[in-house]
């Protein structure tokens, strides 16, 4: 399936959490953070103003981001989680 998020909307595939710590300790799953980080694998066309021009969003597909821990919606396609958001909750792009 196909989706292409509307207006200042992005859709964001999260990084996959760390198994283990830097000491080697292995984390199981109910312990672990949903990281922060994530891919922006759709973005929407950008933000409409006032006199009917469209400005266009600063993320593009591809880029690695930073976005806050309580961002977002999850959305499933296709078996595979991701999550929704503004672009204004992206916090940054990881170069």
């Amino acid at each position: 399936m196909k989706i292409r998020p509307l207006h200042d909307r992005v859709i964001v595939k999260r990084r996959e959490a760390e198994n283990k710590t830097a000491s080697g300790i292995i984390i199981p799953d109910t312990a672990k953070e949903k990281p922060q980080e994530g891919e922006i694998i759709a973005v929407g066309s950008g933000i409409k103003r006032e006199d009917g021009k469209i400005t266009p969003l600063d993320v593009k597909k591809g880029d690695k981001v930073l976005f806050g821990k309580y961002s977002g919606t999850e959305i499933t396609i296709d078996g595979e989680e991701y999550l929704m958001m503004k672009e204004e909750d992206v916090l940054a792009i990881i170069e």
